[in-house]
């Protein structure tokens, strides 16, 4: 009988196949592409030794370690070397998205919008939908682990050998597959898409904290991390498999607990209930933006926390900061200091663009809920009472701009709590402070466009998450792979003043302001016109 549990596997896998024939496609090219092109950048930036064994200076440093994980090959920093120690944990974060957004999606989604039970009712096994999504993420991630495997060694660049090439795409694939099976797990145990993608994205930000802490003070604690474990294979230098096969057999187990926990719990319900609200709704609640915050309150409490905590990593490695860059002779030629400013200063201006970026994830998650209800058919409810559609997706976009504040706010201070815990004469904090409220304009810009897409049509609304990709790659990666200035300016990060080094540029500022007020009208006028989806 325990056959009949897994009827129907087959076809469900093919129709998964079918639904994601566009967006999978797009997900492996976007990360092949972008894994193939900075490999073969590495080689027009740094076509001799010496500039590699200069840039292997810099990797010593605590800061890059927390960063980028922990340095191998630096001795001999070879094209390959280079590639999997600066680009493996970045990229493993991408295909750890890309896999946790899949699983939600055909799953506990799937279960909140009623299709899961329209497939239950057809002639199909209790197992079939997660036995079919499970094999959906190993074919998607076995494809992306062997073209990128292929497509590296392709290039035929030195040191960047055909066992290393595969190693590298192999460590891709396992830890998309980890986060998967993670994810499949936190489907189980929340009773909404926004706990499991919650409790999932919390797992992946924990697994960097405790890596770049492992890396900086205790390597131990890093093999406590999934990142960790991929990062040990050492690809290019040392070539250990061990560490996929450790990825693949925890990723295995933890698929054998969904489905038991799958098979046993009822449709809807998860094991981590909801607790029981009031029997009453609340004045606060019964408006547009009070059931928006009631609705989102988990997620954000979670970024939060996580924030808080990305902050207090990266202030936890100041204190060496300077006593690093003085002996490194040739760091001092490399930096041009600032005359007036220490080098840690110079460097938060860095880490201050990074976290800005980062706390741009849970502004857009803010204002894009209101597309998530629209997709479920639950803004009608609303606009079927006394409710306009400004006053909805004003409510909204206030919430965003709340969440904006806030959270750039308390990765400064977690940066400024572990720093001045660290540095000999401690932090200055309206140093730290000033230099990551400037940001604000900037994040207003990608919520002005995301209001702006929301207004045009709900298939639009996600092309915000490619902007924002573009905008991390060309900010944080933009000195490194050294792109034109001009692709920096064509994101609204690649304009802030990076403070205190440089002077607060008023215009730049006000500017950025102006045309966030511009898209976000933009996007009023669009939304109050616009058919709802449905």
């Amino acid at each position: 009988m325990s056959h009949l549990l897994w009827k129907q596997t087959g076809r469900l896998s093919r129709f998964l196949f079918r639904q994601n024939r566009i967006r999978m496609p797009i997900w492996i090219l976007s990360i092949v592409m972008l894994t193939l092109t900075i490999a073969v950048s590495f080689t027009d930036l740094y076509d001799n030794k010496a500039e590699r064994q200069a840039i292997a200076e810099t990797m010593h440093n605590p800061a890059m370690t927390a960063m980028v994980g922990k340095g191998y090959g630096l001795d001999d920093y070879t094209f390959g070397a280079m590639m999997a120690h600066q680009m493996l944990l970045f990229t493993a974060i991408i295909v750890a998205v890309m896999s946790i957004l899949l699983v939600t999606r055909h799953t506990r989604a799937e279960e909140e919008d009623g299709r899961m039970e329209l497939i239950r009712s057809l002639p199909t096994g209790r197992l079939a939908n997660l036995g079919a999504v499970q094999n959906f993420a190993l074919v998607i991630n076995l494809l992306l682990a062997l073209i990128v495997g292929i497509g590296l060694f392709s290039l035929r660049i030195e040191s960047i050998d055909v066992q290393g090439s595969l190693l590298y795409g192999a460590s891709l694939g396992a830890i998309g597959y980890f986060f998967a099976a993670i994810t499949a797990v936190f489907a189980q145990l929340s009773e909404s898409s926004r706990g499991a993608n919650g409790f999932a994205f919390l797992l992946l930000g924990m697994a960097y904290i405790v890596r770049a802490i492992g890396d900086v003070s205790n390597e131990t604690l890093s093999w406590f991390s999934p990142l960790g474990w991929i990062l040990g294979g050492e690809v290019f230098v040392s070539n250990y498999w061990w560490p996929v096969l450790i990825t693949i057999m925890a990723s295995f187990f933890l698929w054998l607990l969904a489905l038991y926990l799958h098979h046993i719990r009822d449709m809807g319900a998860g094991f981590l209930p909801a607790i029981g609200g009031r029997r009453q709704a609340s004045k606060w609640l019964t408006t547009p933006i009070g059931l928006f915050v009631r609705i989102q309150r988990t997620t954000m409490i979670a970024w939060a926390i996580a924030l808080f905590a990305i902050g207090v990593s990266y202030g936890s490695v100041l204190g060496d900061l300077d006593s690093f860059f003085a002996d490194v002779d040739m760091m001092q030629q490399m930096l041009n200091p600032v005359e007036g400013y220490t080098l840690m200063e110079q460097f938060i201006t860095m880490l201050m663009s990074i976290m800005a970026m980062i706390s741009t994830i849970p502004v857009l998650l803010a204002m894009l809920k209101i597309i998530s209800e629209e997709k479920k058919n639950r803004t009608e409810h609303f606009l079927s009472r006394a409710v306009s559609r400004p006053r909805l997706i004003g409510s909204s976009l206030a919430i965003a701009f709340i969440v904006a504040f806030f959270m750039i706010s308390l990765a400064a201070v977690g940066l400024w709590s572990a720093g001045t815990a660290v540095v000999e004469d401690g932090l200055d904090f309206m140093v730290v402070y000033k230099a990551a409220i400037v940001y604000l304009p900037a994040v207003w810009v990608m919520l002005g466009i995301t209001v702006t897409l929301i207004g045009i049509s709900v298939k639009f609304s996600s092309f915000v998450w490619g902007y924002l990709l573009y905008s991390f790659i060309v900010v944080y990666l933009g000195n490194l792979l050294q792109f034109p200035e001009w692709m920096m300016k064509l994101s609204p990060f690649g304009h802030i003043p990076q403070l205190p080094i440089e002077d607060m540029d008023w215009g730049v500022t006000v500017s950025l302001t102006l045309l966030a007020v511009v898209f976000m009208f933009i996007g009023f006028i669009g939304y109050r016109k616009r058919d709802l989806e449905g």
